[in-house]
């Protein structure tokens, strides 16, 4: 599989799966896929920062996207830079230290 299709099957995955990002006002960008170590980074921005359940959302994304794209072994999630900041990065940094997050599985 080349690299454009392993981008092409997460984009397709974020947007088909985790709609709730754009439509709550966030953005994703899949950043890199590097093939050979079945690895990807995916940057979320926008209002995902200021929300309560973006730490979730974070690691519901890097635990089932391996589960979904073939290739893919292991995913980073970052926040955006750039126009597509954060809006309140430090709350989200703080929301992802909560214990309650650990074990929580959003619906999606």
């Amino acid at each position: 599989m080349s690299t454009q299709g392993l981008e092409r099957q997460t984009r397709n995955y974020l947007s088909n799966n985790v709609p709730q990002i754009q439509q709550h006002g966030g953005s994703f960008e899949v950043r890199d896929v590097d093939e050979a170590a079945g690895t990807a980074t995916v940057a979320i921005g926008g209002a995902c920062s200021g929300c309560g359940i973006a730490p979730m959302t974070m690691k519901a994304i890097e635990k089932r996207l391996p589960e979904h794209v073939d290739g893919i072994e292991d995913v980073e999630v970052v926040r955006a830079g750039g126009p597509r900041a954060a809006v309140m990065p430090s709350k989200t940094d703080e929301m992802d230290d909560m214990d309650e997050y650990e074990d929580y599985s959003p619906p999606f």
